[in-house]
């Protein structure tokens, strides 16, 4: 402590009280910094999570390199459906910071939680949030592909169309969903999830 006294470190932080306090905030060996009762959770987005959630937004952009993608929500109360037209939409790839945002209204981001990792979803008035394995299928179609996200009795697609859908829009794509999600009696029964 002597040599912190004559070097003037403590001069620096004005007492020995706040030496005490800043060094063990500053010089924690957690895997994260924490000071009191502030703490910035970056060590909560686990490798697995990472990887997993990572992936996923991976082929997000993917299917956002095509014309064409269309949005939908179905429940009990029905299906929404919105079409995207990437050629006016700005697709943007954040791949450092684990996000992908598509004009004005639909973003996908891969955050730290307390289960380990999440991957939000926003499109317009969707806000979905999923956590791994279980909460997403991959399905193929003759007209495209597209992954579907699961969260409660409410299923959300993201399907990238070979062409623009013209014709029997809401009955395609509601097929695209049936691949993976089943409903009876406007409940959702079955979801055949990906591995």
């Amino acid at each position: 402590m002597s040599t912190l006294l004559d070097s003037g470190f403590i001069d620096l932080f004005g007492s020995d009280i706040g030496l005490a306090v800043f060094l063990p905030c500053a010089f924690s060996v957690c895997g994260f910094f924490r000071c009191g009762d502030v703490s910035l959770a970056v060590s909560n987005l686990d490798m697995h999570a990472l990887f997993v959630l990572g992936d996923l937004r991976a082929k997000l952009v993917k299917l956002f390199q095509s014309r064409f993608v269309y949005i939908t929500e179905q429940n009990a109360e029905g299906i929404y459906v919105a079409e995207i037209d990437t050629e006016s939409a700005l697709v943007v790839d954040d791949k450092p910071g684990l996000k992908l945002k598509v004009g004005d209204h639909f973003s996908a981001s891969v955050l730290p939680s307390r289960e380990g990792g999440k991957m939000d979803i926003r499109f317009r008035e969707i806000k979905l949030t999923v956590y791994g394995l279980g909460d997403y299928a991959f399905v193929e179609t003759a007209d495209g592909h597209a992954i579907l996200f699961k969260e409660g009795h409410s299923v959300v697609t993201v399907f990238a169309a070979h062409q623009q859908l013209q014709e029997g829009l809401t009955k395609t794509l509601k097929a695209v969903t049936a691949k993976a999600a089943k409903w009876r009696k406007g409940e959702l029964v079955t979801f055949k999830a990906s591995e």
